[in-house]
């Protein structure tokens, strides 16, 4: 295929995203559970940076250890700039800078948001010009949450989570996340949950391969009530998370005993995502939190997915 003209470098921001409902089914054949899950993109940004280049390179700032995340084909940044490099038959490289705000193993999908604005900066920078709903199409064959971060917003998933339909999300809502120095690894949460479902027989029949949101979540979405949403905010993952760490649990009550509506693990951990009535609440509730030694991050949500921003 042809390519168009393009700039020498191109700056993408993509948003790490929580969980605010997260219904966990049975596995499928291919090793995924099947899901029934809220996304919320929130105001916590990846930066990528795109510049040509020969080969395939990655540099990352932002952590606090560089060996927490891969520079080589592991890293899904570079697979996703390698599977739109193969898609469009484009023969040359790409230097990426990864500027990294999202906390790594944090159960927030900053991976995959680097994913997504790999795809997006790659794009336009190499003037492959692919549709939107092309894009999608690669970001879902990256990982069940690379199509979230690229459309953001707010997102029921279903599937694997990468079967996406818009959720109507009036107004703002505003949360405190509790991120870790340690991460969790998604696929041992996972297994934990497992290993709890036939230990405790909580299942009487094995769990369905197929889920949906509840209607009241989606009710509480429409509302623009925080209020109301607090009271639908669920994760199956939170019992096997909280199992890996316990001290997660504490989080959770010291947030709601500062003021927070309700708490929640997101996704596989261990951020926790802290519901708050107001903007100001949220302030009081990280001011209450940061006293106990905690480092808390205010965000609001919904905010949009992967955009060119220079």
């Amino acid at each position: 295929m042809s390519f168009a003209a393009s700039p020498p470098a191109v700056h993408v921001r993509a948003p790490g995203k929580i969980n605010l409902y997260l219904g966990v089914g049975g596995r499928h054949d291919d090793g995924y559970h099947a899901l029934a899950t809220v996304f919320q993109a929130v105001s916590l940004y990846e930066d990528v940076i795109a510049r040509h280049a020969d080969d395939f390179s990655i540099t990352v700032s932002g952590v606090d250890d560089p060996d927490s995340v891969p520079l080589d084909d592991r890293n899904l940044a570079m697979r996703a700039a390698k599977l739109l490099a193969a898609a469009a038959e484009y023969e040359g490289g790409v230097a990426l800078e990864i500027r990294k705000s999202v906390p790594v193993a944090g159960g927030m999908g900053g991976g995959s948001a680097d994913a997504a604005a790999a795809l997006v900066a790659c794009d336009a920078l190499w003037g492959t010009g692919f549709s939107t709903a092309r894009l999608h199409e690669l970001a879902a064959r990256l990982g069940a949450d690379v199509p979230f971060a690229l459309h953001g917003g707010t997102a029921v998933g279903t599937g694997r989570g990468d079967q996406l339909n818009p959720a109507l999300a009036r107004g703002r809502f505003d949360w405190v996340l509790v991120t870790s120095d340690a991460g969790l690894s998604t696929p041992v949460v996972y297994g934990r949950l497992d290993a709890l479902r036939e230990e405790h027989g909580a299942l009487a029949d094995d769990p369905p391969l197929s889920l949906d949101v509840p209607i009241p979540v989606l009710q509480a979405l429409r509302s623009g009530d925080p209020e109301l949403l607090s009271e639908s905010i669920y994760n199956d993952l939170q019992e096997a998370a909280l199992h890996e760490r316990p001290d997660l649990e504490t989080t959770i009550l010291r947030g709601i005993h500062a003021g927070a509506l309700q708490g929640i693990v997101s996704g596989s951990g261990p951020t926790i995502a802290l519901l708050c009535g107001s903007p100001e609440s949220a302030q009081h509730v990280q001011n209450e939190l940061r006293e106990h030694g905690f480092d808390p991050l205010h965000v609001h949500g919904p905010v949009p997915g992967a955009r060119i921003i220079g």
